[in-house]
C-alpha cells in the first residue's frame, strides 16, 4: 500500500476555505457523512488530507495533496471541452471571455476553497454575483446537466492529475457536488448532480471500555447503534436510547 506524508504543498486558508467548510460539514452532519462532533475534530476541520487510506480526504484538504499545477490542469481541461461543445453552451462562457480567462477564474475558485490559499478574491458574493448576472443563461437544469456531463468526462480522463492517492477522485466528486446542489437550490433547478463516488461516511470511532458512564450517555442515538454493530451487538434495530445505553454498559 501507497504511503502518504502530507501536506505535499503547504495549505493556507483563502476567501471562501472555511465558509465552505463549515457550510459543507453542516450538511454532511444532517446526513450522517460526518460525525455530529466534526466541528471539533482536528483531522476533519485541518487543511491537510489524512496519511491514513481509511479516511477520506475533505474537499478543503485538496490542495494539501494536489497543488496548484494539478488543480489548474483539471480546470483548463474542462474548458477545451467547453469550447468544444454545442453552440448553446459554448456560447454563454465565450460571450464572458476567451478561454483562458475562465481557467483562470474557476482555477482561482478551486484553489481557494481547496485550501491554495486567497486567490479568489470577492469570495461567495463575487461566485454568487457571476452566476446570477453572467452565467444566469445556463443556471437550469439543461445547463447544469450539460455541465455535469462535461465535467465527469473532464475528471474521467484526467487519471494522470490525481496522484496515486485513490481518494482524490471521491473528493474533487463530493466537492463539486455540494456546490451543484447549492446552485440547485438557489436557482431553483432540478439535477442528480452525480459526478461519481463521493466520500464515504466517516463514523466517530467509540470505545466504550474506555468511556465513562456519563461519556456513553452523552453520545447520540445514532453513535451508539453503529458503535454496538460495530462490537457484534445484534438484535438492536428496534432498541430506544435507554436500551442501547444500557448495552453498552454492560459490555
Amino acid at each position: 500500500m501507497t504511503n502518504f506524508s502530507y501536506p505535499s504543498y503547504p495549505p493556507q486558508n483563502g476567501y471562501m476555505t472555511e465558509t465552505s467548510m463549515l457550510k459543507y460539514i453542516s450538511f454532511a452532519i444532517k446526513e450522517k457523512l460526518l460525525p455530529e462532533n466534526a466541528y471539533r475534530v482536528a483531522q476533519i476541520i485541518s487543511l491537510s488530507a489524512s496519511n491514513d487510506i481509511k479516511k477520506p480526504i475533505q474537499f478543503w484538504q485538496l490542495y494539501s495533496v494536489l497543488g496548484r499545477g494539478r488543480i489548474i490542469g483539471i480546470v483548463k481541461r474542462f474548458y477545451e471541452r467547453v469550447y468544444d461543445d454545442e453552440k448553446w453552451f459554448s456560447s454563454v462562457f465565450s460571450r464572458i471571455g476567451p478561454i483562458n480567462y475562465h481557467v483562470n477564474t474557476q482555477s482561482a475558485m478551486w484553489l481557494d476553497v481547496m485550501g491554495g490559499g486567497f486567490a479568489y478574491h470577492g469570495g461567495e458574493y463575487r461566485l454568487n454575483f457571476h452566476h446570477k448576472h453572467n452565467a444566469y443563461e445556463l443556471m437550469n437544469s439543461h445547463g447544469a446537466e450539460r455541465w455535469l456531463k462535461l465535467m465527469r468526462l473532464t475528471l474521467d480522463s484526467s487519471e494522470q492529475y490525481m496522484t496515486e492517492d485513490p481518494r482524490v477522485r471521491c473528493s474533487i466528486n463530493t466537492f463539486l457536488s455540494h456546490f451543484m446542489k447549492k446552485y440547485a437550490v438557489d436557482f431553483g433547478f432540478d439535477t442528480d448532480g452525480i459526478f461519481g463516488d463521493t466520500n464515504p461516511p466517516l463514523r466517530r470511532k467509540v470505545n466504550f471500555l474506555n468511556m465513562t458512564s456519563d461519556a456513553i450517555e452523552a453520545l447520540t442515538e445514532h453513535e451508539l447503534r453503529d458503535a454496538l454493530v460495530g462490537r457484534g451487538v445484534k438484535g438492536i434495530e428496534n432498541d430506544d436510547k435507554v436500551a442501547l445505553v444500557n448495552k453498552a454498559l454492560s459490555l
